[in-house]
This record gives structure tokens, sequence and C-alpha cells, in this order.
């Protein structure tokens, strides 16, 4: 079992600031890593591509775009760039999470059954460090069903590494986490469905733990967030000279 590299502190800083990713080694794009300070025009278009999505399904409240556009709570965000330099998908991450209540899967699940076990779970994991994805979405046309949702799902070992975090969390329809599974995530089977953001939908809550990424995550899937990863770390080392700290083989 391949070990991971994981840092004693979060290994974003400068790197994040100047604006990086790596070339995923599937689909040719570009996964661009950053914040939204850094790429203020790759984070409209990724803004944009996140509204066109969510509004084809009549689900754009969800978005809250006016309460995101400025990204002032996004610690970083991922966008997938392809090779005509076209954002095609991407995501954001809020986080490292304080509380319980700065996680959007509070508001998910007001009015829901589990809401308490939701919190109790947040705040179990909150010390040992939490980040939440959200506002996901891909244009899979020219990449085959499923291909760039298959992507992203790789960036909780990357959001880990750039954030400092052991747990990285996503909430969505179950169709869509059947995708971010193959990555290692875990759906919280004890936490009741949520209908969110509307009737006609079932939101449930996935987890990624560093710790057992390897014994969950499909073997193809686990190799290439391992390669993106160690893209990173070599990018973070080159540029503020910070020396990953090995933990050992997780699982």
């Amino acid at each position: 079992m391949e070990a991971l590299n994981f840092t004693a502190r979060p290994v974003g800083g400068l790197w994040l600031d100047r604006g990086s990713g790596w070339r995923d080694q599937t689909t040719g794009c570009w996964i661009a890593a950053c914040t939204p300070a850094a790429e203020p025009d790759l984070w409209d278009q990724y803004l944009q591509g996140a509204l066109q999505s969510y509004r084809r399904y009549g689900v754009e409240c969800a978005l809250a775009l006016d309460e995101i556009r400025d990204g002032g709570d996004t610690a970083l965000f991922f966008a997938a760039v392809d090779t005509k330099g076209r954002v095609v998908g991407g995501t954001r991450v809020i986080g490292p999470l304080r509380s319980p209540e700065e996680s959007h899967a509070l508001v998910e699940w007001d009015g829901n059954k589990g809401l308490d076990a939701v919190h109790r779970m947040i705040a179990n994991r909150i010390p040992f460090g939490v980040a939440e994805v959200k506002a996901a979405w891909a244009n899979s046309r020219g990449y085959g069903s499923g291909a760039l949702t298959t992507v992203l799902a790789r960036v909780g070992l990357p959001i880990m590494t750039l954030l400092g975090v052991q747990f990285v969390m996503a909430t969505s329809a179950a169709h869509v986490l059947e995708h971010w599974r193959s990555s290692g995530g875990v759906v919280a089977t004890q936490i009741p469905a949520a209908a969110y953001p509307n009737e006609n939908y079932r939101t449930k809550m996935m987890w990624w733990d560093r710790s057992a990424l390897a014994a969950h995550a499909e073997p193809e899937q686990f190799k290439l967030m391992c390669a993106a990863n160690s893209e990173i770390l070599r990018r973070a080392s080159a540029s503020s000279e910070i020396r990953p700290v090995p933990v050992g083989a997780p699982g």
C-alpha cells in the first residue's frame, strides 16, 4: 500500500495566492487550484458555469451566488480548464471550519431529521481539521458521462494537503456522491437524507478521512490523487521550502 505524505501544517500560502495546479492525466484539463483573489477572472468563470449548471435543474437558489461572489468565505477553489481555455467544471472549499455553524450542512438539514447528528458529527471532527466542498459542477460534454465529475472527486487529498486538515466533507444528491465515492468518500449512512434544496431532492453527507483514503478509494483514483498531491508538494516545496512530514500508510 502506498504511503501518503502529509504536512504538519498547511502548504497553501504563497502557492495558492499565486495560483497554480496540475495537469489531469485522463482528460488533459488543467486543474487550477487557487484563491478567488489570486485568479479573479477564473473565479468569475467558475461561478458563471456553476450558475448555468444549477439553473439547468432549477436549483440556483442553493448556490447563493450573491453571498459567495466576493469569495470571502472561500479558502480556495478548483477549476477544470480545457485545452481551449474554457472552464468546464470546478468546486469551491470552505474551511478549515472553526465551528459547525460555519458549515452549510446545518442550513441543508434545518427542518429535517438528523440536524443534531449533523452538528455533532462536524463538531467531533473539527479538532482534527475539517474543510467543506461546495458548489461542484461539471460539463462532461466531450469527455464522456461523469468523466469530469470523477476528476473533481480527486480534489479531496489536495484539499487536505493545502489546508492541513484531516477531514473533507461534502453534501449532495446520492447519485452525485456515487461518483465521489470512487476517491475514498464514505456516505454518512447514519444521517437521514435531507429534502434539500427542495422536496425533489434527497441530500446526503459524505466524508473523506485522510487516514482511510487508501482503504476506501478505487485503486486508479487513489493513484491519480497521489500523483496530483505529489505535484502540489513539489511545487510548494520549490516555492516556499516547506518539507512534508511522512506519517505512514493510512488504512
